[in-house]
């Protein structure tokens, strides 16, 4: 496999190869990635009131007997409409999912393995809009010619992140922000070479 290096005027001038590691790695460590990083992003915000926190049922419903009906000692119980909810879930639930280094690691040598396999990994020398227009950072994304695009850059400028911000399409990041569930969230991913050489001279 071998990403997409791109000269000054974003096009193909050449290619280099993935190192062996990116190659043969277990597509579930992204799957576990992905599970955790979408688990992490939950509101955890539902919540149920138990028939201890409804409102009202002081009086007894209807005599203990001669009714010929079930016993009932509240309306808040909750076999009654509006009453408690038993077991209802609670925003005290703790949704993280623990993922080691190891496989952080693999998830996203695998996620940039396949935008190589597919021809959407990109690489280029420098990638920053020093006039922080829009306009100009829509030219860019027009030149790479892709459907959506993650671009990391070593060090991210004000100007830059500003350019793009407008664009719903594209996303700037700094390497340090790099992970497995944004790289499989994009179609597409142009690194800066500064960032690469970082990536691929861990991965040995």
């Amino acid at each position: 496999m071998s990403a997409i290096v791109l000269n000054e005027k974003l096009e193909k001038a050449s290619e280099l190869a993935l190192p062996e590691s990116f190659s043969g790695i277990n597509p579930h460590n992204l799957y576990l990635y992905v599970k955790s990083a979408q688990a992490a992003m939950r509101a955890n915000s539902a919540t149920a009131l138990t028939r201890s926190q409804v409102r009202g049922g002081g009086k007894k419903p209807w005599a203990q007997k001669g009714g010929g009906r079930a016993r009932a000692g509240s309306r808040r119980s909750p076999v009654f409409v509006g009453g408690g909810k038993a077991f209802g879930p609670k925003n005290n639930r703790n949704y993280d999912l623990k993922v080691n280094k190891k496989q952080k690691k693999l998830a996203l040598n695998f996620a940039l393995n396949e935008h190589a396999l597919n021809g959407t990994l990109f690489i280029v020398d420098s990638l920053e809009v020093v006039s922080g227009k829009t306009k100009d950072a829509a030219a860019i994304f027009k030149a790479l010619n892709q459907r959506d695009v993650l671009i990391v850059k070593s060090l991210l400028d004000e100007p830059t992140y500003l350019a793009f911000e407008n664009i719903a399409a594209s996303y700037v990041i700094e390497s340090n922000e790099l992970n497995a569930f944004l790289a499989a969230n994009y179609r597409s991913i142009v690194i800066e070479k500064a960032v690469w050489e970082t990536l691929t001279s861990e991965a040995k």
